[in-house]
């Protein structure tokens, strides 16, 4: 075979590759991707931290093909009552989407609701002590919500009664 027709048919091949369905043949992910997929969707500070992690530098993570996607929590407040919920539902997020795509949900979901929870309990315990009654009593609310529906749902009385008890637990703690 001469270069020129060895240069044609492996530029073809090439062509044939990049063109074919999924692009260019895709590396599998790595074989501890449900590892690290568990590992970080855990109850505990330390999973929290190893997803947090590679949440903010995610390059070594690329070829796990994660969905890191996105929306939060859902419909409801990302910030009740001035709590800032948004990287506990974030987490929770990739967790569902994660084993979604893994096939994996049903089997995970009590312990991503689990893991949800933990998280919002860790965030309201980084809040004064006066306000965190109302912290707690959303978290408790989207939790409860998330177990129910798959998603933080929560109503606009329930969002009024924590601001209540905020504005009640800040006027207590002038009074004395």
């Amino acid at each position: 075979m001469s270069r020129r027709t060895n240069l044609a048919a492996t530029t073809l091949a090439m062509t044939v590759a990049l063109l074919a369905p999924g692009g260019p043949a895709q590396a599998a992910a790595p074989a501890d991707k449900p590892a690290v997929l568990s590992a970080w969707t855990q109850t505990t500070a330390t999973s929290y931290a190893a997803w947090n992690g590679a949440r903010l530098s995610p390059a070594p993570w690329t070829a796990y093909a994660f969905d890191w996607t996105t929306d939060y929590c859902t419909s409801s407040p990302d910030q009740p009552s001035g709590f800032d919920f948004r990287l506990s539902c974030q987490r929770h997020d990739f967790g569902y989407r994660n084993y979604e795509a893994a096939g994996g949900f049903a089997s995970n979901k009590v312990r991503l609701d689990d893991m949800f929870y933990g998280d919002l309990s860790r965030k309201c315990d980084s809040y004064n002590a006066v306000v965190r009654p109302a912290c707690d009593g959303l978290a408790w609310t989207y939790y409860q919500a998330a177990k129910k529906f798959g998603a933080p749902t929560v109503s606009a009385a329930d969002l009024q009664r924590a601001d209540q008890m905020k504005r009640d637990a800040l006027n207590r703690a002038m009074i004395d």
